[in-house]
């Protein structure tokens, strides 16, 4: 029997938990998932770089609605935890960074990061108080999730 998004979740946070290390792949589509899982990963976590270069586009650049339809594709494939690298939250705003934490839990996530690379060679990196405001945003969206959604803060600095 397949498991629900709430026991991937649980799964999930026991992984984090427990002592020791995990080493969580990143499959780039939906049969290097199955792959992985099949070789006894215990969770996985989408390479945003391989995905990207996968569709033609190099990283960063894939978009969010690519970025959900191959999450959506991914999820149902396999039965471990899938966590997303969800780059900048695909837009400046924390708005964009909810968005996406909302969208990425209904597609199959039960974790993804946000960072505080800008995509944006001039200025590279947000500044501290927009990389907090952003992750307090996606952080409250996890939140009123109906399932504990792992989210990382990630700096690129």
């Amino acid at each position: 029997m397949a498991k629900t998004q709430a026991q991937k979740a649980a799964d999930f946070e026991a992984l984090h938990q427990a002592p020791g290390v995990f080493v969580i792949p990143n499959p780039w589509d939906a049969g290097s998932a199955r792959m992985l899982a099949a070789l006894g990963f215990k969770a996985l976590t989408t390479t945003s770089a391989g995905y990207a270069r996968s569709i033609g586009f190099p990283d960063y650049n894939a978009g969010r609605e690519n970025v959900m339809a191959h999450i959506r594709a991914m999820a149902p494939m396999i039965d471990v935890p899938l966590a997303a690298d969800l780059e900048d939250g695909f837009g400046p705003k924390p708005e964009d960074c909810a968005e996406t934490i909302r969208q990425g839990a209904e597609a199959g996530l039960v974790g993804g990061s946000i960072e505080d690379f800008t995509g944006d060679r001039a200025n590279p990196i947000y500044s501290i108080e927009a990389a907090a405001e952003r992750v307090r945003a996606a952080a409250e969206a996890a939140r009123k999730l109906p399932f504990k959604f792992m989210l990382c803060a990630r700096a690129e600095n």
